[in-house]
């Protein structure tokens, strides 16, 4: 509750899942709101948000790249809305898949990507291998997110994605 009342915002990570000693949504629904818990998107599915007294609160997922790809996609534009900052609509850009890259149907995906112009002049891109929300060299070596929507089952190799470019972003 002392976070609550000397600050706008409150932000913690780990503990927002189903787990033993996951005790965020809990505690957050015993001192404030919950708003919203647990979404369809990888990594970062278990996400929290609420607010406790007036401050507004995010419980971001444990796994590192859970957090990096829920900050960018929910609390970076909450606190510059709070900031009272224009909100930028994410740059989306098409792109080539360079390789097959595997997805199953059910959740919208945030696939690590590179993004280079390939052959001809064309934008093409990449996954970065292994996609796990703890590989933190997934989101290490990637200058892109791949989007997958919840009901794509994988992508061919010389299809076109859609790509949210990591420059302006990070």
């Amino acid at each position: 509750m002392q976070a609550s009342s000397e600050a706008d915002v409150i932000i913690t990570s780990g503990g927002v899942s189903v787990g033993d000693a996951d005790y965020v949504k809990d505690i957050l629904t015993e001192l404030g709101q919950v708003n919203f818990w647990k979404i369809a998107m990888k990594p970062g599915r278990p996400l929290t948000f609420g607010h406790v007294g007036s401050a507004v609160f995010f419980g971001l997922p444990g796994n590192p790249v859970s957090v990096m790809v829920t900050f960018y996609q929910f609390v970076l534009p909450a606190l510059q809305k709070l900031a009272g900052e224009p909100v930028q609509e994410p740059l989306l850009i098409k792109a080539i898949a360079a390789n097959d890259i595997r997805k199953r149907p059910g959740r919208f995906e945030f696939q690590r990507g590179v993004m280079r112009t390939g052959a001809g002049g064309s934008l093409e891109v990449s996954h970065t291998g292994d996609q796990g929300s703890g590989i933190l060299r997934s989101m290490n070596n990637a200058n892109c997110f791949i989007l997958l929507d919840d009901h794509c089952d994988g992508v061919a190799a010389g299809s076109e994605v859609l790509i949210q470019p990591f420059t302006g972003l990070i």
